[in-house]
Order: structure tokens, then sequence, then C-alpha cells
């Protein structure tokens, strides 16, 4: 009951800035942040703060997690390809909303740690991959949505070509230093379009795998 109470409160918390649909509340409402948050933070995981988490990175806000997920409208889509899954926080959001969902980390201190607080929450729909996020994760795709969960300069073609026609793509892309703005990518008939939402602060996509 304790849990259900503060993951209400959360819900509230985000609803004040940033109106839910029922599906994303539902989503929230059934995750509870502090699996995913380290032992000593644990009790500021139902703020709407980025917290620190291994290997020098971050665990979204709360209210970020909430706009990019609302923003990829995921809601009963078949397959989302995440690129960046740090804690699992955002790939354990998604799996409530979409049938599959593919998430790939390059720290693999970090993806050995989310893969653990799948199996604990029994989040069998989640299908995690060590690698290079930017080259994405061809075995699986097309994919309805993809979700950068790191700051790119700009979206790799192969990612595009990844995405199915009529899908979408959210990226917080950087316009300048300190500077990154969400934008939805859609393709329609193998062309894509671009539109920016908001601002927000990532931690940047870095290429390559660390062990």
């Amino acid at each position: 009951m304790i849990k259900a109470r503060s993951r209400q409160k959360l819900v509230e918390e985000i609803e004040k800035q940033f109106p839910l649909t029922p599906e994303v509340k539902e989503a929230f409402l059934s995750i509870d942040r502090e699996a995913f948050v380290p032992r000593e933070f644990q009790h500021l995981a139902y703020k709407l703060d980025a917290l620190p988490i291994a290997a020098s990175q971050w665990i979204s806000s709360p209210l970020t997690v909430a706009k990019m997920t609302q923003h990829l409208e995921a809601s009963g889509v078949e397959s989302v390809l995440e690129i960046g899954c740090g804690s699992g926080y955002q790939a354990a959001i998604l799996s409530k909303l979409a049938r599959r969902v593919f998430t790939i980390e390059r720290i693999d201190e970090l993806l050995k740690g989310a893969k653990l607080r799948f199996k604990e929450l029994e989040l069998n729909n989640i299908f995690p991959r060590f690698d290079d996020g930017q080259r994405g994760w061809k075995q699986y795709a097309p994919y309805d949505r993809i979700l950068f969960s790191a700051t790119a300069k700009e979206v790799p073609q192969v990612l595009f070509d990844q995405l199915k026609d009529d899908g979408i793509l959210i990226a917080p892309i950087e316009q300048a230093p300190g500077y990154h703005i969400i934008t939805r990518f859609h393709k329609k008939n193998g062309n894509i379009t671009s539109e920016a939402l908001e601002s927000a602060k990532f931690v940047p996509i870095l290429d390559g795998t660390q062990k």
C-alpha cells in the first residue's frame, strides 16, 4: 500500500505539469521507480528529480520519462526499440504499453543491473542487448516506435531504416551545448519529417561499448 500511494503521488506531481493519457498514467502506476534507483537515493525515488546511478550515469526525471513516453504514442503497438537502457525504468514503463520492448545499452554494468530488475519484476516482454545502440537492432526490425534515452546531435540513418513506415521516433537532439530539444520524427512513404516538441536535459549518447 505504501508503494501504491507513492506511485499515485508521483503521477499527481507529474500531472501538475504534464497531463497524462489514461494508458501512460496506468503504466506509471504499475512500476515502482525505487526498484531502479540506487539504495542511497531510494527516499527520493518518487520525486521529480533525475538521480545518479552506476557508471556515472543518471536515471531521468519521471517527468521527462512521462513526456518521452507520451510523445512516443506507444500504447498498443507491436514493438518499440529503446536506445540507452540505463537503469531500465523507461523500458519498464514502455513494457506496459507495447507488446515487446527491445532495449540496447552500451555500458555492460548498467545492462546487467537492468536485466536483474526486469527479471525480479517479471517484465518478460523486455529484450535487452549489450551493444552500441546507434547501430540499432536489425534482427527484429522494423519497429513501430524508436526512442532515444540519450541526446544525439543527429539520428543515424540506420535507425530510420529500422523504423516502420508510419512509425515514430523520439530523440532529444542537441541544438547547442547543453541545449536539447525533444524531437518527434515521423516516417511516411519512406520520407522523414520532424517536429520540435520541448526542451529537456539528457546525458549524451556515446560511441562504442564499455565493459
